[in-house]
C-alpha cells in the first residue's frame, strides 16, 4: 500500500523495476500492476504475472517463489506490504 498522491511516481518506478524483470524473464508470458484508491489517502497496488511454469517463476523469484521481491527504493513508498505473493494455476 502506498500514499495515493505518490501513486503515479510509484507506478513508473514499479514498470522499471518489477514489470520489467517480470517482461525480462524467459517464461513470462505478461504482467499488469493493478491500483485501487481506498478512499483514504492511500492506494492499494496489485501486481499479476503470467508464466509458463513454476520453473519460469523460480527464475525470476529465486528457490522461496512464495516470497515477495522488493526492490531499495520500494522502502520510499510503502507504507504496509506483503511479505508473501500467492501463486495459482490455470486448469485447461
Amino acid at each position: 500500500m502506498i500514499r495515493t498522491q505518490e501513486r503515479d511516481e510509484y507506478v513508473e518506478y514499479v514498470e522499471r523495476t518489477g514489470m520489467g524483470e517480470y517482461r525480462a524473464t524467459p517464461g513470462n508470458l505478461d504482467a499488469w500492476i493493478l491500483t485501487r484508491d481506498l478512499g483514504d489517502g492511500t492506494t492499494e497496488i496489485l501486481t499479476v504475472s503470467r508464466w509458463e511454469s513454476m520453473n519460469a517463476v523460480r527464475s525470476f523469484a529465486g528457490a522461496d517463489v512464495d516470497a515477495a521481491v522488493y526492490y531499495p527504493e520500494d522502502d520510499d513508498f510503502l507504507v504496509q506490504r506483503d511479505e508473501t505473493v500467492r501463486h495459482y494455476i490455470q486448469d485447461a
